[in-house]
């Protein structure tokens, strides 16, 4: 399953649209005022189905992800030097990507690959290309790319 997670050119919040290989809306997100990141995941007909949100007064970024308003997990970076690094603490999820992380994949703990992310970087607005081998992993995989994104704006990246 392939989607494209393009960032809206002009919105007061970071929001992005969500679109699936046929080219409809697969999901919406829209970011909501708070202290930090915060994210709300909507599927085509306006259910929220989860949200991505920064834990403030942190060392590192930290992101709280929850479906359907329960807490799963979290996504945290870890004090590298060179090659940013996460801990993932749900799913049992690690990523692994380049210097500049415009190319990573997250995968699992048995070491298969989940999705394989890489950014379109001849856009006006962040345009990431995700390919999801298994379609029931599309939301979670989705978090994890947002929490990520965000986690690199915090950096000023």
């Amino acid at each position: 399953m392939k989607m494209l997670f393009k960032q809206r050119l002009f919105s007061w919040f970071d929001s992005y649209d969500i679109y699936g290989e046929d080219g409809q809306v697969l999901y919406t997100v829209k970011g909501q005022l708070s202290w930090g990141h915060c994210f709300k995941i909507y599927d085509s007909f306006g259910n929220c189905l989860g949200t991505v949100k920064q834990r403030i007064l942190t060392l590192l970024p930290k992101f709280e992800i929850y479906m359907n308003d329960a807490y799963v997990g979290c996504i945290s970076r870890e004090f590298t030097f060179f090659r940013p690094r996460y801990n993932i603490d749900y799913n049992g999820w690690q990523v692994e990507g380049d210097f500049l992380e415009w190319d990573y994949n997250i995968m699992s703990a048995s070491g298969n690959t989940v999705a394989s992310v890489s950014k379109e970087i001849w856009n006006w607005t962040d345009t990431y290309s995700i390919n999801v081998y298994n379609p029931a992993d599309a939301l979670s995989a989705l978090m994890l790319v947002l929490a990520i994104d965000a986690e690199k704006c915090s950096r000023k990246d």
